[in-house]
């Protein structure tokens, strides 16, 4: 198995037409393979705009997804892995923000379901997606050829937890496709990124809508890749476009041995904020 392999990040313009995202999802993907990419990433939402109010009109169940099936049809044909931002998914009258991720035969190895839901009201801000959405209650880590993926969805960034979780399952990088908004985008979504990278000595890579001014939420743009040093090695601005970084299992391991936070943790810390000792 190889050390290090290219990731490619779609930052797409996402609008209120389901055929023009979907054929869009597709171009990009294809782009990103032809210019070597062997796991492509797209944004939170790719198939609709970012509204709970649309939500259920662009919901599928993924036993009998539309965008699911042109995605991964498209990720088989180019031979590449996919993670397949998130869709408006319908299960049992329920909605769910989830995330598919399938290996180069189209076949899903798993999904995530956004864990934490984006119930805000601050100024510039008002959103309540748990009005729409039902939380998902699991640590998704997929393991593939080239190594392990973290995969958590936009607000989920917000919690340390989680990611220390994936970290201690193993994953080598962790995919969050997410839509942070004009807001709290220039002040959170950099610094939370390399923080959560900094963490756990992985890979981070964020996929974001690139923001639409036609939508009622505007998303910051800004897709990024960090290295587990905390160091910014790919970043886009505001347009729509594909962003590229090699992900280097070999720099990990270094920077885990002679840093070692996971191993040098302590577990009995732990046990005394569960015992509600330390306040």
């Amino acid at each position: 198995m190889e050390d290090s392999f290219r990731i490619g990040l779609c930052q797409m313009k996402v609008v209120d037409d389901k055929e023009v995202n979907l054929d869009k999802a597709k171009y990009l993907i294809g782009k990103a393979a032809e210019n070597g990419a062997e796991m492509v990433v797209l944004p939170e939402m790719f198939n609709c705009p970012y509204d709970t109010s649309k939500f259920r009109d662009y919901a599928e169940s993924r036993f009998k997804s539309k965008s699911l099936e042109a995605v991964s049809s498209t990720a088989t044909e180019h031979d590449i892995y996919l993670v397949a931002g998130s869709i408006p998914e319908l299960l049992d009258k329920k909605l769910y923000n989830s995330c598919f991720i399938f290996n180069k035969n189209g076949d899903v190895l798993d999904f995530h379901r956004k864990m934490h839901l984006f119930d805000v009201d601050i100024p510039g801000v008002v959103f309540k997606e748990s009005e729409i959405i039902t939380a998902g209650d699991t640590v998704t880590v997929v393991e593939t050829p080239p190594l392990k993926i973290g995969v958590a969805i936009c607000y989920d960034l917000r919690f340390p937890e989680l990611f220390r979780l994936m970290a201690l399952k193993g994953a080598d990088i962790m995919v969050v496709p997410g839509a942070f908004n004009m807001t709290t985008g220039p002040v959170h979504w950099e610094t939370t990124i390399r923080a959560r990278a900094i963490d756990n000595q992985t890979y981070v890579a964020a996929a974001s809508p690139s923001p639409n001014k036609n939508l009622s939420y505007i998303a910051y743009g800004h897709s990024m890749v960090v290295d587990p040093w905390g160091k910014v090695v790919a970043q886009a601005g505001v347009d729509e476009e594909i962003i590229y970084a090699t992900i280097d299992k070999a720099y990990i391991k270094k920077l885990r041995k002679e840093l070692p936070l996971l191993k040098n943790r302590r577990e009995d810390v732990y046990e005394l904020i569960e015992k509600k000792v330390v306040k």
